[in-house]
């Protein structure tokens, strides 16, 4: 009976790493892609988009080196 609670016990502990884990890549993931102020080696493009969660502008530069996209605050 405690190889079975061991078990489970093991597989929650785990469980609840991962989410941690993944919580915390996720939201630095996500906070370097806007901002106010563009990275070097970045370009403007033309396109403009409106943030539905904050309606503000949102201005799209493009590294042409590592095709990653950076998102202004107009």
């Amino acid at each position: 009976m405690k190889w079975i609670i061991g078990f489970y016990g093991i597989q929650l502990i785990i469980l609840v790493i991962l989410i941690i884990s993944s919580w915390l890549i996720w939201d630095r993931r996500f906070k370097t892609k806007h901002g106010l102020r563009v990275p070097k080696g970045f370009i403007r493009t033309n396109e403009v988009s409106i943030d539905p969660t904050t309606n503000k502008k949102m201005v799209v530069y493009f590294n042409p080196e590592t095709g990653e996209r950076f998102y202004k605050e107009e």
